[in-house]
């Protein structure tokens, strides 16, 4: 296959003109050339984004470049409806029938009323449902209570690809229908505007300069960032992965048979029917054949597939300390909203030369919250204090230890600039300006700041809950008898002390010993509770490591083998569709992986974005030799400038965590540490400690 030098793709919409400002739901698209990437453009109607589709094919052919544009809408309709609407089995047949009829303006078009006139032609009741209007459309339905399909209805493709929608259903979630029927047109009329030059895949043979291809970027893709529009994040993702795909792999994907019904790019068609259960959610799954994965990697994977869960409410701008921000704040009114004196004074209009100045006073005053009524002729000063409203005539202040002052005059030497010691209106912050965005933790500061700007009431996301669960006969509940053979559960409460300084709500489960069935109601339990679950023990493939077996046995189950030390491997998963960590019994390991991973994913599904710990280049107070392979947390503090670490590494140590104040990061090379050489140190409160 020749290859391809350009890759676009478009996310479509059905619906009207969404503004002018980026937002989820519109018309997303990006390009990846074999020179560089481009930002994902926005695009806010069809109209626009048809002329950005024409000047790119337009680009593409002067250049000589082959251009694969993906949509991630059907080309065509389940078996049988072309030959029943156009007469014909062809689907791009069927596309210059849409384009001949659906009528599309900026805030309207009559995608709806087309559904309903094609129902009406099979009795009214079907195949098209889902009425997004406020009036009734006679033979579309606005649900499937009284529809009745003469078709099937999905395509083959999609029956094969999990997550997909049916291009009947025109309104709601996962409204396909809508986008089909409002794009196979635009796609008919640069088909014919530059014939010759484009196919359609897989009805025709990829032989022209340009290939109109069928991608859907939600079936490969993950959550997207929290600060990015997942559309965008997708079209951006998709023409990247692509255009990295080798010749020959992409020539395999693009070889399917559907000369009628169309295709999903990536769907295997060969796939077989006899499948192992799938996970119920990807987002913990790694690329095949990953076994060790670096951590940034990992902390990259988690970072792109999680997302916020946690709640909105409104809450008075007081009690607001600590919590996330759901919306932007934008200022109700300019800090200072007036002019105002910065100091104790004398004011007075337009500045002073070089000189003694004798200026005649103003009976009265202006100080802060009882402002001057009045007007201060040119020539004449007055009494001001500081915060005051400057008064009308005044916009410069002389400090009062530089004014003499007798009665009904003061005497100053100059020079004084114009402006002097007065601040302006608005010159901290104008009406209108976005003080505080979204995901940001709160602090005392913050809330002086939107309370200065007229915020009486923020939209916040409810703390994080978060369950904690030990697990292992092994453990013993403080104040009991340990025995020979128990150790004390010190994993659970500094667990959810950390939760607690993190600003989650710490969710206590207790522990649960080596009975599968406990460990299970236990975490039906916990995922009732809580917004995410952290596990301590049970997480490795020994014979009583019922945490992962549960999650495997429920097909949630991912197992990140991270080169990181302290630390074993991650169990990570979903119960009852709540995120579960599975962190490692190991007390030093269980903190190090909860800092390292715990912290920042829990923080994303909090709303608060994606933390990283402020680190600090310090000299070494000791010698390491580290090997390759593997990324390395040693317990440190900070004497007389520099870096300590603790005696042992043996991670059993447990008081080596209460001795160190943070932790010192080894990179993933190899290494040779000598006293006085730069190394990377971690406070424990970087982390919120």
């Amino acid at each position: 296959m020749t290859p391809f030098q350009t890759i676009a793709m478009v996310d479509w919409s059905g619906g009207n003109d969404t503004g002018p400002k980026p937002r989820k739901d519109a018309i997303w698209a990006c390009i990846a050339r074999a020179e560089a990437r481009e930002d994902p453009v926005y695009l806010r109607t069809r109209h626009l984004a048809e002329d950005w589709l024409d000047d790119l094919i337009e680009t593409e052919l002067a250049a000589g470049r082959r251009l694969m544009l993906g949509f991630d809408f059907p080309f065509g309709y389940p078996a049988g409806f072309a030959r029943a609407i156009a007469g014909t089995d062809d689907p791009l047949i069927l596309w210059d029938w849409f384009a001949n009829r659906i009528e599309d303006a900026p805030d309207r078009n009559n995608r709806f009323d087309l559904a309903g006139q094609i129902n009406r032609g099979f009795g009214g009741q079907g195949p098209f449902w889902g009425n997004g209007l406020k009036r009734d459309i006679a033979g579309l339905p606005r649900n499937k209570q009284v529809y009745r399909n003469p078709f099937p209805d999905r395509r083959a493709v999609e029956h094969l690809a999990k997550g997909s929608f049916t291009c009947w259903q025109m309104s709601g979630a996962g409204a396909v229908g809508g986008q089909v029927m409002m794009g196979l047109p635009v796609l008919a009329r640069l088909r014919h505007r530059f014939a010759g030059q484009i196919a359609v895949w897989p009805f025709e043979a990829l032989d022209k300069p340009v290939a109109f291809v069928e991608i859907w970027p939600s079936l490969t893709l993950g959550a997207s960032p929290a600060d990015r529009i997942r559309d965008a994040w997708q079209v951006e993702r998709v023409v990247r992965q692509i255009a990295g795909l080798p010749v020959g792999e992409l020539a395999q994907k693009l070889t399917v048979e559907a000369p009628e019904e169309g295709w999903i790019l990536g769907v295997d068609q060969n796939q077989s029917t006899i499948t192992p259960p799938p996970l119920r959610n990807d987002c913990f799954a790694l690329p095949a054949g990953v076994n060790w994965t670096p951590v940034d990697e990992a902390l990259a994977l988690l970072r792109d597939r999680l997302s916020p869960v946690a709640p909105i409410e409104e809450i008075p701008v007081t009690e607001g300390l600590g919590r996330v921000l759901a919306e932007d704040c934008v200022a109700l009114r300019a800090n200072p909203p007036q002019a105002n004196t910065a100091v104790d004074g004398y004011g007075f209009s337009g500045g002073l030369p070089e000189g003694v100045h004798v200026l005649p006073l103003v009976e009265g005053r202006s100080a802060a919250g009882a402002s001057f009524g009045g007007v201060v002729p040119a020539g004449h000063a007055i009494r001001v204090l500081t915060g005051a409203t400057l008064p009308d005539g005044v916009d410069t202040i002389a400090l009062q230890e530089d004014v003499t002052v007798e009665p009904g005059r003061i005497a100053l030497n100059g020079p004084l600039k114009p402006g002097a010691n007065a601040r302006q209106a608005g010159e901290d912050v104008a009406r209108g300006d976005i003080v505080l965005t979204a995901d940001r933790v709160l602090s005392a500061a913050d809330l002086a700041l939107a309370t200065a700007v007229g915020i009486a009431r923020l939209r916040v996301r409810k703390p994080l809950k978060v369950a904690v669960l030990s697990t292992g006969d092994e453990l013993t509940e403080p104040g009991e008898d340990a025995g020979q053979d128990g150790i004390y559960d010190a994993n659970r409460p500094m667990l959810l002390a950390a939760l607690r300084a993190f600003g989650h709500e710490p969710v206590d489960m207790g522990w649960v010993g080596d009975d599968r069935a406990a460990l299970k109601q236990r975490l039906d339990d916990a995922a009732q509770a809580a917004d995410a679950i952290l596990t301590s023990g049970g997480a490795s493939d020994g014979d009583e490591d019922h945490m992962s077996a549960l999650l495997r046995a429920a097909g949630a189950m991912q197992e990140w083998r991270i080169a990181i030390k302290p630390g074993r491997p991650l169990a990570l998963g979903l119960w009852g569709g709540t995120p579960v960590f599975g962190l490692p019994g190991n007390p030093v390991a269980a903190l190090v992986c909860t800092l390292i991973f715990a912290r920042p994913a829990l923080a994303q599904l909090a709303g608060a974005g994606w933390p990283k710990p402020q680190a600090y280049d310090l000299p070494a107070a000791f010698e390491k030799r580290k090997k390759p392979g593997r990324r390395e947390y040693l317990r440190a503090r900070v004497r007389e400038g520099r870096v300590e670490v603790f005696a042992s590494e043996g991670s059993g140590r447990i008081s080596g965590l209460s001795w160190a104040e943070g932790l010192v990061e080894l990179g993933d090379g190899a290494c040779h540490i000598r006293p006085g050489d730069p190394v990377r140190y971690i406070p424990y409160a970087s982390f919120g400690l």
